[in-house]
């Protein structure tokens, strides 16, 4: 069967794409690399869901490989050898699944940081091709059609705004935004309530949230959270015009000598291959695999890898640069009945540093440790070079459990793109099925790690007006794994761009990418939203276009 439009994903790049052209009545295949799952598979079960590699592959059979500088050398590794993982879900609806939902907007200077800051040495900066105003229609459309919940902020760098207010009302707080909010006010801090992609009453075919106390890395049983699955596939599945086909892992995109893509390649559960013909092709597999697909997808057409012939494909890679800021809570703070309540959102940030005079800031979010007892309880075991076991062990636990609790201060900061941040693949590393594994050099940015210090001093000031006990800081020059943009970015030139403004690749015609790839830069807030917002800025274009895009 000729599909006419072939989507590889189906997280929130993939989402909007599928729900708005399925609806336009266009016939939509949608290859994913992981299982269909339904809300009544989705449990709070630590031990299932984080534990274990459930919803991602086992890492000695699907892994990637690893540039870190090491005293001033660039050393390879597998991550089979560390457990660290950058697969965030392969599920039908991605890593949406697992998301928190912060959805916070980039702000209109976002989209010009090298207009305003300049261009830093070492730095590979450029402002985006579209504006603030050309993308704010559509992250309207987002709040609208995934559901946010929420109450607007008003404060000196507040983005604006078509719609005055969310379409959810906020979620229900946790009493300690009372001692945030307090503390915030006697530091001058203006207060940012998080607006957040989780519906807090009954809509459609979506049950309100029930404050399990388990979101953030689990799949809602409710469908309160905007994932891509929830909120935009389930609703296309009824136009009749969508086929999912899961456990399909896409190795290769094949190419004409007209410079058309003709089909895919992928292998099945059982490392069958099979061929998905369709007149268009949407990727969005996540920014990491997509760059290694396009890489692995050589031709004569394209030696060095599809829409490759520049170069550009896997260049700048973006993650977020920061840390995590922590301290405990207890009976001397507030009231131990409502400081361990359990469920109820924290929904706090500081966006007064979002931006200074002389450099792009970023933005501090307060939310409490998560749930899981497990890492929790491990956590506990030493105490300094001592391994506590026994009654030790279990009083530190109880201790722990019954009478406190840690806040956390997670600190926001621009990754700035730059030659040693890139996707790359190495023929000599390859995954259960014959495929060379996606490599990733971590590249930081000296000046992100100075910024990060700089929002760590208002974040320790903060907890030290609430004062809180035991506070601990980690800024880390290494990536977020569930935070990944760039790859494939989009501009205008395409000796420097994968893609145009409208996240088609400059050399062929009928390839889109609709995930974090395109991001020249990612701002100091989580990607999902803007991923969300420009996908369906994409799929408008494709829309109005798709027949001229086929001549």
């Amino acid at each position: 069967m000729m599909y006419d439009i072939c989507v590889i994903g189906s997280g929130a790049g993939a989402g909007p794409i599928i729900y708005e052209l399925s609806k336009a009545g266009f016939k939509v295949c949608v290859l994913e690399k992981g299982e269909v799952y339904k809300r009544k598979d989705f449990s709070k079960d630590e031990i299932a869901t984080v534990r274990r590699d459930i919803y991602t592959p086992k890492l000695d059979e699907e892994y990637h490989t690893i540039e870190e500088n090491i005293d001033g050398k660039w050393i390879k590794f597998p991550t089979y050898e560390t457990g660290w993982s950058f697969w965030n879900g392969n599920i039908l609806g991605g890593s949406s699944n697992f998301m928190s939902g912060f959805f916070y907007r980039l702000k209109p200077n976002d989209f010009k940081l090298k207009t305003i800051y300049g261009k830093a040495k070492g730095s590979n900066i450029e402002d985006w091709p579209i504006s603030y105003e050309e993308l704010e229609p559509f992250y309207d459309k987002v709040e609208k059609i995934v559901g946010v919940s929420g109450e607007p902020s008003f404060y000196k760098h507040q983005e604006p705004r078509s719609s005055k207010n969310f379409p959810f009302k906020p979620l229900d707080e946790h009493p300690i935004v009372k001692l945030i909010d307090k503390a915030s006010t006697q530091l001058a801090y203006s207060i940012v309530k998080t607006p957040r992609a989780i519906i807090s009453k009954n809509s459609n075919h979506r049950s309100a949230c029930y404050y399990s106390n388990y979101c953030g890395s689990y799949a809602c049983s409710s469908g309160a959270k905007g994932s891509s699955r929830e909120a935009l596939i389930l609703p296309s599945l009824k136009t009749n015009n969508v086929t999912i086909i899961p456990n399909a892992f896409v190795y290769k995109l094949n190419v004409n000598k007209e410079k058309k893509i003709i089909s895919a390649n992928y292998y099945t559960k059982e490392k069958k291959s099979k061929e998905i013909k369709a007149k268009l092709f949407v990727v969005a597999a996540q920014a990491v695999e997509t760059s290694r697909l396009l890489l692995n997808s050589k031709s004569e057409t394209f030696p060095k890898g599809l829409a490759n012939n520049s170069g550009n494909v896997g260049k700048n890679f973006l993650s977020t640069a920061g840390g995590v800021v922590s301290g405990t809570f207890d009976e001397t703070n507030m009231e131990l009945k409502q400081l361990l309540k359990p469920g109820l959102f924290v929904n706090r940030a500081i966006k007064d540093f979002y931006y200074t005079k002389d450099f792009k800031g970023g933005m501090i979010e307060l939310v409490f440790d998560h749930a899981n007892p497990i890492k929790r309880a491990n956590s506990l075991k030493w105490d300094g070079s001592k391994l506590l076991i026994g009654k030790a062990l279990q009083d530190k636990i109880y201790e722990k459990f019954t009478k406190t609790r840690t806040l956390n201060i997670e600190i926001f900061v621009d990754w700035t793109p730059n030659d040693n941040s890139f996707i790359s693949v190495d023929e000599k590393y390859k995954d259960k099925y014959g495929v060379p594994v996606a490599n990733i050099r971590i590249g930081a940015f000296k000046d992100d790690i100075k910024i990060s210090k700089f929002l760590e001093e208002k974040a320790i000031a903060l907890f030290k007006q609430m004062k809180v006990k035991n506070i601990n800081s980690n800024i880390s020059e290494l990536p977020a794994q569930n935070l990944l943009a760039g790859g494939c970015r989009f501009g205008d030139d395409p000796k420097t761009s994968v893609l145009n403004k409208h996240c088609q690749a400059h050399e062929i015609n009928n390839l889109f990418i609709s995930d974090a790839s395109f991001m020249p830069t990612g701002g100091s807030v989580p990607y999902t939203f803007t991923i969300y917002a420009n996908s369906f800025r994409v799929a408008e274009y494709i829309k109005k276009n798709y027949d001229k895009i086929m001549t």
